[in-house]
């Protein structure tokens, strides 16, 4: 089936957004490229990374005769109607980053937070308590270093996968 894209012209992105895009999926991209991918000029182009440049939006580094875009993951969108939203999070959304793409500005993906043991105040510490932890250590010491013949049937079982 035939899109309607013939019959109506827009997207919903700007050039600027466009132009985003093809820096984070290649941020060693020539802005010729860039151009033909977005179907602007090379100086429209040039203007479009300027002008993210000095929003805070994009880095511009010189390697050798190219340049290479680095992408400020963290930095939030202009408009106040998504301001709550940052480039790292749109760009998610629409073209997944490589991570031979990835720089240090974008933000990793945010593990829980391991819960700190809680400080024991005014609690004795039970003198049997180690004794304990070395029992049982010792036991599986001599479990893992016990030859398999000598193993009881229900534990060869159990490793078998036979029992429950």
């Amino acid at each position: 089936m035939k899109s309607d894209f013939s019959m109506s012209n827009w997207t919903l992105f700007s050039n600027h957004g466009h132009v985003l895009v093809c820096l984070a999926r290649n941020p060693k991209a020539r802005l010729r490229d860039v151009a033909g991918d977005v179907g602007i000029t090379e100086r429209a182009v040039q203007k479009i990374v300027s002008d993210l440049h000095s929003g805070g939006m994009v880095n511009v580094s010189k390697h050798g005769r190219r340049n290479h875009y680095r992408i400020r993951y963290r930095q939030n969108l202009r408009h106040d109607l998504e301001a709550n939203c940052t480039l790292g999070e749109l760009l998610k959304c629409v073209s997944p980053v490589t991570p031979s793409h990835r720089d240090s500005e974008k933000p990793e993906i945010s593990q829980p937070a391991k819960a700190e043991p809680a400080a024991k105040k005014d609690v004795k510490p039970d003198p049997e308590e180690p004794l304990v932890s070395k029992q049982k250590e010792n036991k599986n010491i001599k479990a893992e270093q016990e030859p398999a013949e000598t193993r009881s049937d229900e534990s060869i079982e159990k490793q078998q996968g036979l029992l429950f």
